[in-house]
């Protein structure tokens, strides 16, 4: 049930004065967005509905964590303070609305809400308010304020006090899950659905995991298929459920649930227990609509020349991402899942069915593609590992793989220029194979292109076929038993070095195509992505983003807390300047790349970037300490 708004003490509402005639109202409101954008009807609307609020200085309007807002709020005057953990994040002044995505998707709030002077409020009702935000122009003013945290001022910082994108995916659970075994009957099943109003039921299968049914299991798995209501559920479930930890960020859930086309994920607990089943993130799923959309385009293509046309789409996706203000990382995740489902398709349009090949296989996404950090400039690596004894599935497998890389390269994709793809021999291995090589990189880390080729596989991820994990990058959670190896890692990681200079400047390229530029990748993420790869491994952990290996550090202890927040905090920076730079060249109509000439940057852009550089350096340079002191 929706909880009622808490107002401050001292806060009221009414009708009666000069603000709350219909007209006035209505004036205001087309001077601001998103009513500027909208029919005169529906302000009018919005105007006739209206309630004044006022609110005294020091009044809290609502609380972090409280129940969603049943109203959508205007500031008509004064000034609302946007707190979070007692730190204000945020001013709104007048004519800026505050409420609306808690309102919306019907989470907690996610910061406090407090009058910083007397300040009043126009208030709407949810229905209309919900009404009027639903159409375009609406619907484009939440896209510019949902995942995105309250202010700019805070991208060093990583403040996130409104971002639901980074609350653990549990905070979002509104009710524990309706469970059964399986050998209920489906008529029993969608009873106990229909009492507790869950649209998702999961199947305990102890030992063997979870089962899951849903509503679209029960139309299209029971109904349409005739299958008595006595049937045991289990004729009817998804198994095994695909799961994830409670403390996953959302945005990452919400990511993976498009990645695999999910519409319920079952939350466990880091000991296993059965948390609850989260939805597909109501209004941050709407937010992202278009991408499903595309997703399903680029699935439904009947051939190549198709795929190609809807691939075309995916440069003008990041550009409006970009100016709906998502996160860079965001964004990289969401171009990662669009290059992932182009694969999906070109495998399928190449008719790479098992049964015809005669083998189980895995397509393998390498290096940013797999830690889901890419953009339109990335070149696209790949790998193929089959699961059989019989190498003479290789040739057929190397074929397919030239097929699928000709398909990618006509839509757009670039292919690694160090030949790390699924077309080359090197790159198509069985199971077997790739592990035995893994572990004599493992063994002897001083052989030929051992430390490359560790770091190629480490960041590796199954996108299509047989899905067993990371089969290949696993092999690497023994990294910590192999300090040799850690330690020419480490020194391969401090050998990436960002382009400072003694004075701490920015060391440009002095020849060449991009002489008087910056390369933001190579002097800016690698540096920290290999440093956060390397202290990962340490902890025995493997494919991941990298954001999520400095977690894993930090906890570990393989890298300091206030080392890898700079890290993390500069990796945020660069690839948002990366992202910036990119949409511009894509505007324009140029091929995108990481080359930057400072003089693009506005002052405080190159001042903060700078800085950002230095830091990074004075990480290395604790971590070649340690190296030294034997301390790593």
């Amino acid at each position: 049930m929706r909880g009622h708004d808490q107002a401050g003490r001292g806060s009221d509402s009414r009708h009666g004065s000069g603000l709350t005639s219909v007209p006035e109202i209505a004036r205001f409101l087309r001077e601001h967005p998103p009513f500027d954008a909208l029919d005169a009807r529906d302000v009018a609307r919005v105007a006739t509905a209206a309630e004044l609020e006022e609110h005294p200085a020091g009044a809290t309007i609502f609380s972090q964590g409280a129940v969603p807002p049943e109203h959508l709020r205007i500031v008509r005057s004064g000034t609302v303070e946007i707190v979070s953990k007692g730190r204000v994040l945020d001013l709104i002044g007048p004519g800026e609305m505050f409420g609306h995505a808690s309102m919306l998707s019907g989470l907690p709030t996610g910061f406090e809400a407090r009058a910083a002077q007397p300040t009043t409020c126009y208030r709407v009702g949810m229905e209309l308010a919900q009404e009027v935000l639903a159409v375009p122009e609406g619907l484009r003013y939440v896209a510019r304020s949902l995942l995105v945290p309250p202010t700019d001022l805070h991208v060093l910082a990583r403040e996130a006090g409104s971002n639901v994108a980074d609350e653990p995916v549990a905070t979002l659970l509104r009710s524990p899950a309706v469970v059964c075994p399986p050998d209920t009957t489906i008529r029993e099943a969608a009873q106990r659905m229909s009492d507790s109003g869950a649209n998702a039921i999961v199947v305990d299968l102890a030992p063997d995991g979870l089962g899951i049914v849903t509503d679209r299991d029960l139309r299209m798995r029971v109904v349409a298929a005739g299958l008595g209501g006595d049937a045991p559920v289990s004729v009817a479930m998804s198994a095994p459920a695909y799961t994830c930890s409670a403390d996953r960020p959302a945005g990452d859930v919400l990511l993976e649930m498009l990645d695999r086309g999910l519409r319920h994920l079952p939350v466990v607990s880091a000991a296993g227990t059965l948390l609850g089943v989260i939805e597909d993130m109501d209004l941050v799923a709407a937010r992202t609509r278009s991408w499903f959309y595309l997703r399903w385009r680029i699935a439904a293509a009947p051939g190549p020349r198709e795929l190609a046309d809807v691939a075309r789409e995916v440069g003008p996706m990041v550009i409006s991402l970009h100016e709906a203000r998502v996160a860079a990382a965001n964004v990289m995740a969401v171009y990662a899942v669009c290059v992932d489902a182009l694969t999906r398709r070109m495998l399928e349009l190449a008719d790479a069915r098992p049964d015809r090949l005669g083998v189980d296989f895995a397509w393998l996404a390498m290096g940013s593609q797999a830690r889901r950090e890419a953009l339109p400039s990335s070149d696209l690596d790949s790998a193929i590992v089959y699961f059989s004894d019989d190498d003479g599935v290789r040739d057929r497998l190397v074929g397919v793989g030239r097929v699928v890389l000709d398909g990618l390269q006509a839509c757009g994709m670039r292919l690694d220029e160090h030949g790390v793809n699924a077309s080359a021999p090197a790159f198509v291995r069985s199971v077997a194979s790739w592990q035995e090589e893994a572990r004599s990189w493992l063994e002897d880390p001083t052989q030929e292109k051992a430390l490359v080729l560790s770091s190629v596989v480490v960041d590796s991820r199954p996108v299509w076929g047989l899905h067993t994990g990371t089969p290949v990058a696993d092999t690497f959670t023994l990294a910590p038993d192999h300090p040799a190896l850690l330690r020419l890692m480490a020194r391969f990681a401090l050998s990436q070095r960002p382009p400072t200079g003694f004075l701490r400047g920015l060391v440009v390229e002095h020849s060449g195509e991009h002489r008087g530029r910056l390369d933001l990748k190579r002097g800016g993420s690698i540096p920290i992505v290999a440093l956060a790869r390397w202290a990962a491994m340490s902890a025995g952990v493997t494919s991941a983003s990298t954001a999520e290996r400095l977690r894993v550090a930090s906890a570990a202890g393989t890298l300091s807390a206030a080392d890898a927040h700079t890290l993390a905090d500069a990796f945020t920076l660069i690839n948002d300047l990366r992202l910036e730079h990119q949409v511009m060249q894509l505007r324009a109509g140029a091929t995108p790349d990481d080359h930057l000439a400072p003089e693009e940057l506005s002052p405080l852009r190159r001042t903060q970037l700078k800085e950002a550089f230095r830091a990074v350096a004075d990480v290395q340079k604790r971590v070649d300490g340690q190296l030294r002191h034997g301390a790593a």
